[in-house]
């Protein structure tokens, strides 16, 4: 039924004052929980706008009563806003908003900018791992509604390129650039994660060392600010906000829309595992392959650390690709070897019509003068699809062991090559020694592959290695204690700082100004005055941790305090 407008608007004054009276009647710590199931949902409509549920005692409700949207809110059922893939922090918000534009976000935006004290947190598909996409007692902007994709082929003058909305998966990106014979040149290890949420912290994964990450790979942004503000930013027009917003953690705007580069698309994969015993050896046949020319060297690189017998997880065999690998033979092992063994993964490119026999022995050259362990290597031949999809077989298993949603507490670094020997002796071969219940990534990237304009900080050095604990270790007492593994990252952390050594966090997360403050290095000017140009008043990414939320134009210089 449709009534005309001031029916209309007299309905949705009536309904937010019954909310009132209702939210009154529940108990007093009800912010903690939700609803009982007899709490009936109520439905509003306004035009295509849908509020669904009831909401607890806010300062938003008759805003959010008002919002002529094309998306949903939800006020009840808000605890999976709560959720993260760490499953450390659960922080509820008091709505989430499914938006249906960008018109509608910046509506909301707006709507949270001249409230007296709401936050806003923008979440693609949900794999923070420090609460970053979480907003307590605000709202949450769910950014798989925000779906869609156009492929540009290209032209004699201009390269290919896909325009992607910030709430796909870059597993969806690939489906439909592949079926065009197209994709883009930079990824992730797992895809089911938003190209939004990818861009606004880097994009890392063994295509980094050649072209880049991710957020090296787009042309242009469209970022609805913390104004409100909806602005298209290129490299040459506005681009403070563009190289802001990519790697900005998400403190500037939201990335509603991005553009990124398209390469041709290969067809097969000839996926390959070879094991080393000497740190040293491994370390440098990795820096001297990401340094070769293009056509010299492999397409992907990327390395990991596995504990030195044979724990079915952590052992010797995670190095085997696939059934036909059946067995490692430690035999080959020397005597000299330590606790810790280390693989080197790589892959090389290649088409159907491609000359097995030529295939074959370009790689052959290319492996020659590495000095894994001989007899230790394997291969695996696959498509292009599968091997960048290689994550989600993985995935399978540990959602169906329920390891999938147990706690994650996941370190990521990046470690300067010139420190990265030592960090293999103290954190490799002793603090991490029985391994991490998961997957031990080390891998190098070069520097001049990434923009210093941009806000993601990296190390100085021209090359340095990210360092990622994956840990998928089973809940307690199954698993170690949750405590345990924290404390053992803080250990990894205070060595770090004890030792000297200038590592920066991929995916940061910090408690303390000092910290934040040492991160951003002499980039921390930078980021506080984009801060207040963009989001002056701190509404956005509270998740983050890094700026308090204020009601006047100088809340970006408030810094979050764990206290």
């Amino acid at each position: 039924m449709k009534f005309p407008a001031p029916a209309r608007n007299l309905l949705i004054v009536l309904i937010v004052f019954l909310e009132r009276i209702l939210t009154r009647c529940m108990v007093s710590d009800s912010s903690n929980h939700e609803p009982p199931s007899s709490y009936t949902a109520t439905r509003i409509s306004s035009a295509s706008t849908s509020i669904i549920g009831n909401t607890k005692p806010s300062d938003c409700s008759n805003s959010l009563a008002s919002l002529d949207l094309h998306g949903s809110i939800s006020l009840p059922g808000t605890a999976i806003a709560s959720k993260d893939f760490g499953g450390i922090y659960h922080h509820k918000p008091v709505a989430i908003v499914h938006p249906g534009s960008v018109v509608d976000i910046a509506k909301v935006v707006s709507m949270v900018a001249a409230s007296p004290n709401l936050t806003l947190a923008a979440m693609g598909n949900g794999h923070s791992i420090n609460g970053q996409a979480q907003a307590l007692n605000g709202l949450v902007l769910d950014m798989k509604s925000m779906r869609g994709i156009e492929i540009f082929h290209g032209s004699p003058t201009e390269g290919p390129y896909v325009d992607a909305c910030g709430g796909e998966l870059w597993i969806d990106v690939l489906k439909a650039t592949l079926r065009v014979g197209l994709a883009p040149r930079s990824w992730t290890d797992y895809l089911p994660l938003s190209v939004g949420g990818t861009l606004s912290n880097g994009g890392v994964s063994g295509q980094t060392f050649k072209f880049g990450p991710q957020i090296s790979n787009v042309l242009n942004l469209h970022v609805v600010t913390g104004k409100g503000e909806s602005i298209t930013c290129y490299p040459e027009k506005n681009q403070d906000l563009f190289y802001g917003a990519l790697g900005g953690l998400g403190q500037f705007g939201i990335i509603t829309k991005a553009r990124i580069m398209l390469q041709r698309a290969p067809q097969m994969v000839r996926w390959i595992r070879v094991v080393y015993s000497d740190f040293e050896e491994f370390r440098t046949d990795q820096e001297l392959l990401i340094s070769l020319p293009e056509e010299r060297t492999f397409d992907y690189i990327e390395g990991f650390v596995l504990t030195n017998n044979d724990d079915p997880i952590n052992g010797w065999s995670s190095v085997l690709l696939s059934p036909s690998n059946s067995s490692f033979d430690f035999k080959l092992i020397p005597h000299t070897a330590g606790p810790m063994l280390y693989c080197l993964e790589v892959a090389l490119h290649y088409d159907h019509t491609e000359d097995f026999i030529a295939l074959n022995k370009r790689i052959e050259g290319m492996l020659a003068p590495l000095r894994f362990i001989r007899g230790l290597h394997y291969s695996f031949d696959l498509s292009y699809f599968d091997f960048l999809n290689r994550v989600h077989a993985a995935e399978v298993a540990a959602r169906s062991s329920g390891i999938w949603d147990a706690p994650h507490p996941w370190l990521n670094l990046f470690v300067p090559k010139s420190k990265i020997s030592e960090f293999d002796a103290k954190v490799f071969r002793e603090i991490l020694k029985d391994g991490v219940g998961g997957p031990i990534l080390v891998y190098p990237v070069n520097r001049n592959k990434w923009d210093s304009r941009m806000s993601a900080i990296i190390p100085e050095e021209d090359t340095f290695y990210l360092v990622a604990l994956l840990r998928f270790s089973p809940s307690y007492p199954s698993g170690p204690p949750f405590q345990s593994i924290l404390a053992q990252n803080e250990e990894i952390l205070h060595y770090c700082t004890t030792a000297g050594i200038d590592m920066k966090l991929y995916l940061p997360h910090y408690k303390t100004e000092s910290d934040w403050k040492r991160h951003f290095g002499r980039k921390w000017q930078q980021f506080l005055q984009r801060k207040s140009t963009y989001d002056p008043k701190a509404i956005l990414a509270p998740g983050q941790r890094i700026f308090c939320r204020s009601t006047d134009s100088t809340a970006s210089t408030r810094l979050y305090s764990s206290s």
